[in-house]
Parts: structure tokens; C-alpha cells; sequence
């Protein structure tokens, strides 16, 4: 018993913490300062802030900001903080993720003089999605004095208006929370209509008192959790400072001050009582500023003065009670000797490191609470074995809370891999015994790439995980369910090396117990980018990490030397695995594709090829740049029978099969949802093939009002975008569909027989409707037979398909299909074409007519109409088992030609309903003076960007602007931006949403006002979404519309007159 209260007690005084901000915020400067004070001497505190210690790589330091996460263990009162430092900057979003998952807490920094930024609101979500405790930093007090010449009482105004916007940024989460799950409990019966009363479970939901309105402010610097700092001159302070040096002074109590000294609270001398802004009068000041700001100002008053405010100075220093080394107070530079006086009055580490132990919470309490986030859902599996499940709720019971027990599952999660050069790791271990060559087993394993080690970043969750201990891999298809023969994603390894990462330096460990962070050396080979770790197949792997961004920009690489081809492939491998976030692909012209974040995110990965891991010169192609294709927006009331110009036509080679297609626009939420939910669909929709029982039991939510059964929250959450007509991104206004349009996509979703592309886009074949339903394309011919599938004897015969995406959602109705029963060669022949009907079907959404960009957001119907045998083909027979008898067609495959057929099919249907592209957009927030407006506008306007709207900072001549740009614009926007507004404007760019282009690539001039503007149409020049079709087609090698003038001379007369 007092070995577990001592074991309980060490990881009670363990805190993992990240530091999350927008760029340049400060956080590698305030991370200087807490490793001057807790990392054993690594660092001096005269260089905490220059030095920039977690930022080791070259193009870090050259650059001032960072691009990796780093991580780092530092000590302070018996209690050890693992902390990591995070990138600020949105194209390594991906890195904020990373440290994210692995640390309980986050402090969030945030620019007094600045503000809240975009990327602010990145990280705040990210740790909300994580369930990650935050705590605030309002960093760089200083600028409101020294810069912004601020008084007491306006700096105060500015602190609460951040405070305030801040928090209430958090209150927007938990209402978008609450309304979700309101939405989760009555999506489907409002959907579908339903009459049936709502269960009584669920309606205690929305009468709980405990409502969000009613929570506190996330962020109250009466509650300890905001810092007041300035990360540069190392000082900051907390409200319990000030109130337990003011205790005595005011005879109050400590926790009275501290609930006092901020808000509309006022000391009254005369009475020495404390009120409220009404008993004030309006003639006292909030006991902050007077109080705290005040004293501030004060010291940097005197400080700023130099020698003439030398006396003051002294004063300040007795009274404080202050040991400052005289050396210092001479400084001839007055920021050198105020920065002495302030560090020590008001210590940033003291601060920071008390406000993570007394707010921040231990691994034993927040994983107790982050457990409904990084595990999926008790799955309650009709055939698997009550031994299993016993192992999976002991597996997870062990990681709710943080049991570090020898004898309890070990279980890991690994957020990212990354690479160390060989020669960095330690050469001795643990006792100082002399460690074997790395190289020799890399060799054995076969990694070529010997200059660099791979570790993996990682967290010990439960148990203790030793060095030469061996582990499951488990990827994220692993089902512990199954039987042990069926478990195909889960492999063996050895964590070979345990280390404790120290910033660019590592410490070997014999052993890491849970609530720790650890690299762990071993497993370069089987993880590529994330992995759970565990002692026992009988564990859930983790879920998925959220990227606030996807890596957009991309471009095609080929070595210099065409000999060095195999190092560019192998280099390209290990840049895979060491950037979490980067994309290695290979086009279908056999170009090397890299996809990044952004500008800065790939140019780091090409430093990396270059001096790293390929070490060949390469040759960058520009940018490739992603599109989409769609069709017009449909009028209202557009959703009735299709007319037959609409329905495009196709026959096979052989005469046997007509193809007939609609398509139609899905609306743009319901687009929106299945793009997002693409890594749900594809776990759904692979298990089809080898579960038939349902995925998960149907049960009422939990206590927190989380529905623990994600099918059914897909599902309502398709149900409730089906009735929305548009989302407006600006503003976020929901227009909402007319009952029967809105009953008509209801009914379209439970007809969805497949998505694409790749089986799970953002596009829908929906099988054919019922005679007369919606989507019925009607005869083919006057008087011509049509039969459905289960008569016999017939001439032809449709094939119906079957709604397999709708009976995995669960969203099936009178549309289902019984299954036939009945068989004929014909039904055979029918049932064995579905598949070609469905890969034609993902061939044309992969590849659309316009430039062969993904199609995006589009509903097709297809009728496939099989022929018992084609007229004037002699000799064609089936026998009964469905095989043909008969030489083959010389055509080729039968199935080649209905896939093919429908391809075409889908891509004349889209041709005949207005085609549109479709283009990334980026948010776009800039800041820059006053006077480099002009310019600012004059390079958005150049590049096609939508100005939002634009807001000046309360206090400077700043203006930050934020716009809407087109992603195949963005390229040197911020080298341009610099160059015209002489450095003073820096752009910060985020992948935000998919928008289409309202101009009709294939203009023609049909209206009497259109015909009098442009006459016939031959002089019409090419819009800006016909040159980006042609551009994209021009790069693909196909064939594109245009006049090619070569040579050409101007005709030579006898008069010169020009």
C-alpha cells in the first residue's frame, strides 16, 4: 500500500505541458527563460531569450521562428514539467497537433500589444479538440509602455478586451459543442419526420441546469490561471503576487485580493473598504491599476530614465527588498538595468512553473478526463469473446488512470517520428556502460539511410515500457475483436533504446513509466507517421490526431543527375516518415509530387532532401495546384423529374448494354460533410466487406451529452446538411431547403450506392429509383420492354444495384431492394456488371471532363440496361453458370466496355449541365501601417483576393485585413507583400474551404444585351477560369484550344509610315 501511494504521489507531481501561440508571440523566448531557471544549468539566464535554445536547426535560427516541436524536462519544486515547444506559424499546424496530444496542459500566449490573431484561434481549438487544459499568457506588457505609450488605466482597458476575446472564443466552442449534441439527439427524427417523441434520457440534456451559459470564463486572473509577462525582460507575475504583498498593508484576507484586484473593484482610502463601480463614484481607479499597473509603470518610468532617474530606481530596490548585483545597475544601458530590476522583483519562471502545478493537472487526473477523446468508444461486438472484452476494459481502465504498474498493459502512443543524425545519440547508457553502434543495426534491418536514426516521439500512457521490451504496432485499422489469425494490422517490434529528449540533446533511460514523455529508438522501420504502442493486442489504437490544415501546395521533383533517381527516392522515403505532415506521391506522368503546407513548410522539406536525407541536387517544378470540378448551382425546384435533355445516353461497343446518366448538384453542406468525414468513411465502409453484424449498439448518450456512437452521429449529421440549401463562409449563415426539396434529398440519401472518389469523395452514385420516383429517367423507347431484376424470360433487364453506403449508415428506406432470389444467366451476368458500373463510376469522379481534376460535390443516377443478346450478334451464348461460351467479343471485355461506357457517360452529363471549376481558398489576415494601406490592397487586388473586412488595433496605427484568396494566387505573396510595404506587412495564410468560380469557361454570347457586348463570340477573350483549365490541361499534356502564332513578322509595305 505505500509503494502504490509513493508511485501515486511521483505522477501526481508530473505536469505535461505545451506551449501553444500565434508567431511571434514569444513562446521560444519564454521557453528560454523556464530552462534558465529548471534545466539544471543548461542554459544562463543572461542569454534566456537570445540564445533560442529549443530552436537548434539552421534555417530555424536563421529564420527566428520555429518549425518543429521540441521537448524538454526541467524540474522546479519536486515536480517535473515536460515541456514542448510548438511552431507558431500555420504551415507547421501540424507539429501544434503533434505536442497537442502528448501534454495534458497548454499555456497559450498571446501579444499585449498585437492581440488575438488567426492562429490564436488554431491553437485554442486544437486544445480544445484534445481536451487539453489552457492557461493564458498576455506577454510583452512592456510595448504597451514603451511602444504604445499606454497609461495606467488604457492598458488595463486593452488587457480586458483581450481577456474578454479570448474567452470568448472558448464560449464559442462550448456552444458549438451544445448544439451539437442537441442536434445529434434530434437530427434524425427531424430529419426523417418523425413523430415519435424524444427519449426522456436525452431530453435531460437540454434541462440539465448545468447548461455552458452558466460556466465560468475559461481564463479569470482572479482563478491563477493568467500570467501577466514579458517574456523579452523576464519578468511576469500572477494576481496572488500583488495580493499577498498588499495583505498586510490593507488588513484583507489573501483570497479577498485576489478576487478583488481584478474587475470593477475600487479601494476607498478614507473608508479602506473595497466596492463595487457604483459606491465608487467614478472618481478611484480599479484597484489593478492602481495597484499593479501603476508600480509598473513606475519602475519602467525610473528605469527608462537612466541616470537621471538612477535615485527613484534606488528607492524602488530598498523598498523592494532586492539583491541586484551592482555590475548590473551600472549598465550604461538603461533596458539592461531595468531588465536586472524586473527579473528579479517579478521572476517569469516563478510564475509560469507555479501557475502549471497549481492549475495545469497531473497525468493521473487528466487522462481521467482526455480518455473519451484518445480511445474510441466501448464497441460492443456481437461475435467477439467476453475474454476480450474483459482485456479491452482492463486496457482501457489502465489508461484512464495512468496506472504505471509493472504489471498492467503498457500502452504508448507516438505522435510523430523524427530524425537524429547518427552521430548526436548517446555513445554511453544509463550506467555508463559503452552502447553499441547504431549503424550495425540499421544495416541488419536494411535502412540505407545510415546518416540518420529515427526516434519516436512518444507518451507513455500506461504501465512502464522498458528498453529491449517488446511491442505490438498497431495501425488504425487494428480490430482487437478479431481472432488472432485475422489481426493483419498489428506487428511486432522492440523498442530498442529508450531516451529522455533534453531539446537537440538526449538522455538514455532503462525505463519510462506512464504519464512520462520518451523518445524511443527501434521502430524507424514500422511506423510512418503515428502509431499506438502496446503490450497486448487487446487495446483500441488511438484515434486519429486533427489537423487544423492540409497540405495543399505541391510540386513535382526530379534530380539534377538523372543517375541519382534511386537517392531521390530513398530520401523522399525518409522525409515521409521524419515530417508528420508532408505527402510523397507519384503522379501518372511519373513526376516525384511533394505536398506541403505551405511556402515556408516546403522549403523546409526541400532542405531537407537536399542536405539530409536525398543529398542530390533537384530540379522544382512551380507549383502544382489542385482543382475541382462541379456544374451550375441548380434553381430552386430544379429537383423534379429529370427531362430528357438532361439524361445523357451511352451504349456499349457491342450494342448489349445502355448506359443512361443524370447528375445533379449535392447541396453545398452536405458536400462539406462528406469531405470532412473521410477518414470515418473509410473505417465504416471497409469493414462492409467483412462484418455483417452492425458496428457499433445503438445507446443513449453519456453524462457529458457525448453520443458515443459515431455511425449515428454521421448520419445525423448527413440527415441535418440535407436540409440545409447554403452555408455562407463569411458570416456562417444557414439557409434552410423548402420541406420538398429538402424530403427529396432525404430520399436521395438512402439510395447511395457508392462514393468517389476512391470510394469515399464528396460524390454519390445513387442507384436508380422506383418508376415515377425521383430521379426516374424514364422509357427508353416507345413500346420497348423494360424488365427489373428478379422476372424471368425477358428481353432486358436493369441493373438496380444496391444501396451499400446507405445500409452502412443506416439511413435505408422504402428505396431498399430485396435481394433476388431467383436466378438466371441474365441475373448472374446483371450481378457480376454492378462492379464495373461502380469503378466506371470512381474512373470519371477522379478525372472530370474539364482539365481530369476530382470532381466535387455531385450526385449521379445511372441506369444501367443489360441486353439479353444484341442485336445482329449471332453465336454469343451464356452458359448456366454465367460463364460465356461463345468466342470472345471483339470488343474486348464485357465489363471494360460498360466501364468505360459509363465513364464517358458521367463526363457528357457534366459537360451538358454548365460545368464549373472549383479552387482552394486560403484566409488571409495581413497587418500592416497605415500608410502601406495602398499597397497592401493594390497586391490583394492583383491577386483575385475578397477583402472581409478590415479593423484597426485599439491604440497603434495598425490595420489588420482579412480577405479570401485563391491558392493558385498566394505564390510570393509574402516576399511581394515585404518588398512593396517595405517589410512592415506580414501575411499569414490557412487553408479554409473549397469555392467555385461563377464564370462559365465555355462562354458564349446567347443574349440579345451579351450579343451586343461581344458580338458573335470570336473576339471573346478567355476568362480567368478558362485560362486556369488550360494551364492545368497544358501541364497534364492535353490537348488544349488555342492559336499558336510562330514567327510571325508584321507585313512589309513600300510606304513607311510607322
Amino acid at each position: 500500500m505505500a509503494v502504490e501511494t509513493i508511485a501515486e504521489s511521483v505522477r501526481a507531481r508530473i505536469r505535461n505541458i505545451c506551449i501553444l501561440a500565434h508567431v511571434d508571440h514569444g513562446k521560444t523566448t519564454l521557453a528560454d527563460h523556464l530552462i534558465a531557471s529548471g534545466g539544471a544549468g543548461l542554459l544562463h539566464p543572461k542569454l534566456a531569450g537570445k540564445l533560442r535554445f529549443l530552436d537548434y536547426r539552421d534555417d530555424e535560427q536563421l529564420r527566428a521562428i520555429t518549425m518543429k516541436s521540441s521537448s524538454i524536462a526541467l524540474t522546479y519544486h519536486g515536480h517535473v514539467i515536460n515541456l514542448i515547444d510548438s511552431p507558431g506559424h500555420v504551415d507547421f499546424c501540424s507539429e501544434v497537433s503533434t505536442a497537442a496530444r502528448l501534454s495534458d496542459g497548454a499555456l497559450v500566449l498571446v501579444d499585449a500589444c498585437e492581440g488575438v490573431h488567426i492562429q490564436t484561434h488554431a491553437v485554442l481549438r486544437q486544445a480544445w479538440i484534445e481536451r487539453v487544459t489552457p492557461c493564458l499568457v498576455l506577454n510583452k506588457i512592456d510595448r504597451l509602455i514603451t511602444e504604445l505609450k499606454m497609461s495606467p488605466a488604457e492598458a488595463y482597458s486593452r488587457l480586458q478586451s483581450i481577456l474578454n476575446e479570448v474567452n470568448n472564443i472558448i464560449n464559442t466552442f462550448r456552444s458549438e459543442k451544445y448544439l451539437s449534441d442537441v442536434d445529434s439527439i434530434l437530427g434524425t427524427d427531424h430529419a426523417i419526420g418523425s413523430n415519435e417523441a424524444v427519449d426522456s434520457d436525452n431530453i435531460s440534456l437540454m434541462e440539465s441546469p448545468n447548461l455552458e451559459e452558466d460556466e465560468k470564463d475559461a481564463f479569470a486572473p482572479e482563478r491563477g490561471n493568467v500570467v501577466f509577462a514579458c517574456a523579452l525582460d523576464g519578468w511576469g507575475f500572477r494576481i496572488n503576487h500583488f495580493a499577498s504583498l498588499y495583505a498586510a498593508k490593507l488588513g484583507a484576507s489573501e483570497n479577498a485580493l485576489c478576487r478583488a484586484l481584478w474587475g470593477d473593484h475600487y479601494y476607498i482610502p478614507k473608508t479602506k473598504k473595497i466596492v463595487g463601480k457604483k459606491a465608487s463614484g467614478g472618481k478611484v481607479k480599479p484597484m489593478f491599476v492602481q495597484f499593479v499597473l501603476e508600480p509598473l509603470w513606475q519602475v519602467y518610468d525610473a528605469g527608462l530614465k537612466g541616470s537621471s532617474g538612477q535615485e527613484m530606481l534606488n528607492k524602488i530596490i530598498k523598498s523592494m527588498n532586492l539583491s541586484i548585483p551592482a555590475r548590473d545597475l551600472q549598465h550604461k544601458d538603461p533596458k539592461v538595468v531595468l531588465q536586472a530590476v524586473m527579473s528579479r522583483w517579478l521572476p517569469l519562471a516563478d510564475a509560469i512553473f507555479s501557475m502549471v502545478c497549481d492549475v495545469l493537472p497531473n497525468p493521473i487526473s487528466a487522462q481521467a478526463e482526455r480518455v473519451v477523446r484518445l480511445f474510441p468508444d466501448d464497441i460492443a461486438v456481437a461475435n467477439s469473446q467476453e475474454e476480450a472484452q474483459m482485456a479491452l476494459k482492463r486496457t482501457k481502465q489502465a489508461v484512464k488512470v495512468c496506472d504505471d504498474s509493472a504489471d498492467v498493459p503498457c500502452v504508448v502512443f507516438v505522435s510523430k517520428m523524427f530524425a537524429v543524425p547518427i552521430d548526436l545519440l548517446p555513445k554511453q547508457g544509463p550506467d555508463g556502460e559503452i552502447l553499441p553502434d547504431v549503424r550495425e543495426e540499421l544495416q541488419n534491418v536494411g535502412d540505407m539511410g545510415h546518416q540518420e536514426c529515427f526516434l519516436a516521439f512518444a507518451r507513455v500512457f500506461s504501465g512502464v515500457l522498458c528498453a529491449g521490451q517488446k511491442v505490438w504496432v498497431l495501425s488504425p485499422l487494428h480490430d482487437p475483436t478479431k481472432e488472432e489469425l485475422d489481426r493483419k494490422h498489428m506487428q511486432e517490434a522492440i523498442a530498442q533504446g529508450l531516451y529522455m529528449m533534453m531539446g537537440s540533446g538526449l538522455e538514455p533511460k532503462k525505463s519510462v513509466s506512464a504519464g512520462n514523455l520518451a523518445a524511443i529508438r527501434g521502430l524507424g522501420q514500422l511506423i510512418l507517421k503515428t502509431a499506438t504502442l502496446s503490450t497486448t493486442a487487446y487495446c483500441w489504437p488511438f484515434r486519429s490526431m486533427t489537423f487544423q490544415a492540409a497540405p495543399i501546395m505541391r510540386v513535382a521533383l526530379e534530380p539534377s543527375d538523372p543517375s541519382d533517381l534511386g537517392s531521390l527516392t530513398r530520401g523522399l522515403r525518409l522525409l515521409n516518415r521524419a515530417d508528420p505532415f508532408v505527402e510523397i506521391s507519384l503522379s501518372a506522368t511519373g513526376e516525384h509530387v511533394i505536398a506541403a503546407a505551405g511556402e515556408v513548410h516546403l522549403e523546409r522539406c526541400i532542405r531537407d532532401l537536399k542536405e539530409r536525407f536525398a543529398k542530390v541536387d533537384l530540379i522544382v517544378s512551380a507549383p502544382l495546384v489542385a482543382f475541382k470540378e462541379t456544374i451550375e448551382v441548380e434553381k430552386p425546384g430544379s429537383l423534379e423529374t429529370p427531362k430528357a435533355l438532361d439524361v445523357v445516353e451511352r451504349v456499349t461497343a457491342n450494342g448489349r448494354c445502355i448506359i443512361r446518366v443524370y447528375v445533379s448538384k449535392l447541396p453545398s453542406a452536405l458536400t462539406k460533410v462528406l469531405d470532412e468525414s473521410g477518414e470515418q468513411l473509410q473505417g465504416l465502409l471497409q469493414e462492409s466487406n467483412t462484418r455483417e453484424t452492425p458496428l457499433v449498439e445503438e445507446r443513449p448518450p453519456h453524462n457529458d451529452g457525448e453520443t458515443q456512437d459515431p455511425v449515428a452521429m454521421l448520419r445525423n449529421r448527413l440527415l441535418a446538411a440535407a436540409q440545409v440549401d447554403s452555408v455562407d463562409e463569411n458570416v456562417r449563415n444557414v439557409k434552410r431547403k423548402s420541406d420538398s426539396d429538402a424530403k427529396k434529398w432525404v430520399n436521395r440519401l438512402q439510395r447511395i450506392w457508392s462514393l468517389g472518389p476512391r470510394h469515399l469523395g464528396p460524390n454519390a452514385l445513387l442507384t436508380p429509383s422506383k418508376a415515377g420516383g425521383i430521379d426516374s429517367l424514364g422509357p427508353l423507347e416507345q413500346g420497348e420492354k423494360l424488365s427489373v431484376a428478379g422476372s424471368t424470360g425477358v428481353e432486358r433487364i436493369l441493373i438496380r444495384g444496391a444501396p451499400h453506403v446507405s445500409r452502412r449508415l443506416g439511413i435505408m428506406g422504402d428505396e431498399a431492394t430485396d435481394d433476388v432470389k431467383e436466378s438466371n444467366t441474365l441475373l448472374i451476368e446483371t450481378e457480376a456488371l454492378e462492379s464495373s458500373v461502380i469503378s466506371g463510376f470512381q474512373l470519371a469522379t477522379a478525372a472530370g471532363p474539364l482539365c481530369e481534376e476530382p470532381m466535387w460535390g455531385l450526385a449521379f443516377t445511372i441506369e444501367a440496361i443489360l441486353l439479353a443478346k444484341a442485336k445482329g450478334l449471332v453465336g454469343d451464348e451464356v452458359a448456366e453458370n454465367g460463364a460465356s461460351t461463345a468466342v470472345v467479343d471483339q470488343y474486348g471485355p464485357f465489363s471494360g466496355q460498360v466501364m468505360t461506357t459509363v465513364k464517358e457517360a458521367c463526363r457528357a452529363a457534366m459537360l451538358a449541365k454548365s460545368p464549373r471549376l472549383v479552387e482552394a481558398m486560403y484566409f488571409c489576415e495581413v497587418s500592416t501601417p497605415t500608410e502601406f494601406l495602398g499597397q497592401m490592397y493594390g497586391v490583394l487586388g492583383k491577386r483575385r483576393a475578397r477583402v472581409l473586412k478590415e479593423e484597426m488595433r485599439e491604440g497603434t496605427d495598425m490595420f489588420t485585413v482579412h480577405a479570401y484568396m485563391p491558392v493558385a494566387e498566394s505564390f510570393g505573396l509574402t516576399d511581394e507583400l515585404r518588398r512593396k510595404t517595405s517589410g512592415a506587412a506580414s501575411p499569414q495564410l490557412v487553408l479554409s474551404h473549397w469555392e467555385e468560380i461563377p464564370l462559365d469557361p465555355f462562354f458564349v454570347p446567347r443574349t440579345e444585351e451579351e450579343l451586343e457586348e461581344f458580338g458573335d463570340g470570336s473576339s471573346v477573350l478567355r476568362n480567368t477560369a478558362r485560362k486556369l483549365i488550360d494551364a492545368v490541361r497544358r501541364r497534364k499534356g492535353l490537348p488544349v484550344e488555342e492559336k499558336v502564332v510562330q514567327h510571325a513578322t508584321k507585313q512589309r509595305t513600300l510606304a513607311r509610315k510607322v
